[in-house]
């Protein structure tokens, strides 16, 4: 399996170099130049596999310059079971007729991200080991919420890696923010930015492609890689679970192997539903792709219309990991769905860096929206979710999974269309306390400390607090520092001490 750019398709590089490179060299993503296919028969035989078993299946075909032991250890370190709450890693839960939640928080940190950025490390250590020549690798993160505290768990005292993250000073939630800035590790450093996501992602992109900042890093015998879903080691573990979920749902007599379902994913980066597009063209019976938004709702516009702008209102909303207005994984469908086009994604990329918008061709546009729809939830409607969830269901979701609930109520009224849906839950209510306790009691008492509000949601509802989570209430914050969007390069070299 080789690897090519979405901006330069004459590149061909492996696995381990795509993981430890991270992004290519002109700003374009990694992809693979062919993408495997599984049979019904295959699907089949990994129903009585345990998660491990299942992501071993799958990632072999991608990794495919990784020996058996190698793949081994990776995928087992990364999903031992003492890392994760459920036996299961990633369950999935029906809650009501053919709306089935896939639970992806189970993790070390408590939300989504961990089912990649567990495995990420174990690929980007036996990746460097083939072709990084003995460098330090430099981890760049620009996090919304949830990938900073995730990466920085993984990563943490990793032989041979520094991770640097830069989170909006005010786009995250209390507990996300502090999970950050009292991360453990002699080899981690977070830095708060004045400004958003979008900002945050934009410079680290400048950053990755500066060749003089490349070349002084190199004279220290280091290297930058990513950890966000720019990397396609970041991407492609979040595939596994998109096959584990269908497995499950045929284990719970919920559908026949070979059945269609439909899969709703609440996203802002667009890798997640990305993953799943990938596990669709490999041949998982997904008939729709729903990709639900919040109040950021760039992406659904872009599905019903072509034209993808971000000169809109930007909205600090419930749901903050998804308050994003600039998609980097769209690059990568664009690609795929152009037939390979690089030089149309370089015409369309550079449209959106000058312009800050793009549109694409009428017989494009329908191409995605055979594959995809999209919804968006505001913030009424996503307190309303979460309310009528725990009241009719006695189901707790975050804010998040309330976005993806919501625009697929929305979906099934508009469509019919009401076969067996995976609805992807994205984190533990518990890292959104004072929003869900707000959306579930009228009688909020003392919301000011975020420990008090998680001893209330869990007083009124029941719903376990996690365990890392609890964790977090006496550690002291490491973390203080703030920096502007323009000198974000600045403080790399100040966080690095060079």
């Amino acid at each position: 399996m080789l690897y090519t750019s979405t901006r330069n398709n004459t590149i061909r590089v492996s696995a381990a170099q795509a993981i430890s490179r991270g992004i290519s060299e002109e700003g374009g993503l990694f992809v693979p130049c062919e993408i495997p296919s599984f049979s019904l028969e295959k699907i089949a035989s990994m129903v009585e596999m345990n998660y491990i078993s299942r992501a071993k299946t799958v990632l072999k075909e991608f990794l495919t310059d990784f020996s058996e032991e190698e793949l081994d250890y990776c995928v087992n370190g990364a999903y031992a079971p003492e890392k994760f709450s459920s036996e299961r890693i990633a369950p999935t839960v029906n809650v009501n007729k053919n709306e089935n939640i896939l639970e992806l928080w189970h993790g070390p940190t408590c939300a989504f991200k961990d089912m990649a950025l567990q495995l990420l490390p174990y690929l980007m250590t036996v990746s460097a080991k083939k072709t990084a020549d003995g460098k330090t690798i430099v981890i760049l993160v620009a996090t919304s919420g949830d990938t900073g505290k995730a990466a920085l768990e993984g990563f943490k005292n990793v032989e041979n890696t520094k991770i640097l993250v830069f989170y909006p000073v005010d786009g995250v939630s209390p507990m996300q923010k502090l999970q950050m800035t009292t991360q453990e590790g002699e080899n981690v450093a977070v830095c708060a930015i004045n400004g958003n996501f979008d900002d945050a992602q934009s410079a680290v992109k400048l950053i990755f492609t500066d060749n003089n900042i490349k070349a002084q890093l190199a004279e220290k015998n280091m290297m930058f890689s990513s950890a966000n879903s720019i990397n396609w080691g970041r991407l492609v573990p979040q595939i596994v679970y998109y096959f584990s979920a269908y497995c499950d749902l045929i284990e719970q007599n919920s559908i026949k192997c070979g059945d269609e379902i439909n899969v709703v994913v609440p996203t802002g980066n667009f890798g997640n539903i990305l993953a799943a597009y990938y596990a669709k063209r490999m041949g998982l019976p997904i008939k729709k792709l729903v990709c639900a938004s919040n109040s950021n709702n760039v992406l659904t516009d872009f599905i019903k219309s072509g034209e993808y702008n971000k000169n809109r209102e930007f909205f600090t909303t419930t749901s903050p990991s998804m308050d994003i207005l600039i998609s980097s994984n769209l690059e990568r469908l664009l690609y795929h769905v152009s037939g390979d086009d690089a030089e149309l994604v370089n015409e369309l990329m550079t449209s959106l860096s000058t312009d800050g918008k793009y549109t694409v061709s009428n017989d494009l546009r329908d191409k995605i929206s055979v594959l995809f729809s999209g919804g968006f939830a505001d913030e009424n409607g996503v307190f309303e979710t979460i309310k009528e969830q725990f009241k009719d269901f006695g189901y707790l979701c975050d804010t998040h999974t309330a976005v993806a609930v919501k625009v697929y109520e929305d979906y099934v009224k508009s469509s019919g269309d009401d076969i067996p849906t995976v609805i992807d839950s994205t984190a533990s209510p518990y890292k959104f306390s004072k929003s869900v306790l707000s959306a579930v009691s009228d009688d909020l008492g003392d919301i000011s400390d975020e420990f008090k509000t998680v001893d209330e949601l869990n007083r009124l509802t029941g719903a376990e607090v996690p365990e890392p989570l609890k964790a977090l209430k006496n550690k002291e914050v490491r973390f203080k520092e703030v920096c502007s969007k323009e000198n974000m390069s600045e403080m790399v070299f100040k966080l690095l001490n060079i």
